[in-house]
């Protein structure tokens, strides 16, 4: 099992293109997991899955 690369939605637009407000969009209605927040109070999701998200939604 690999651990996950926890990341806010402004670094996981950086890897992969997608906008944060889409990221947000897939938490609500609970595409993603929700990993809590950083020290700032960003929410963390885990960067293999919204990469694993955006191959599903492209096909």
């Amino acid at each position: 099992m690999t651990h996950p690369v926890l990341v806010d939605p402004y670094a996981a637009e950086a890897a992969t293109g997608i906008r944060p407000d889409l990221i947000r969009q897939w938490l609500r209605r609970e595409h993603l997991t929700h990993h809590g927040y950083d020290r700032f109070g960003r929410v963390l999701v885990d960067l293999r899955e919204v990469q694993a998200r955006q191959e599903r939604a492209a096909a």
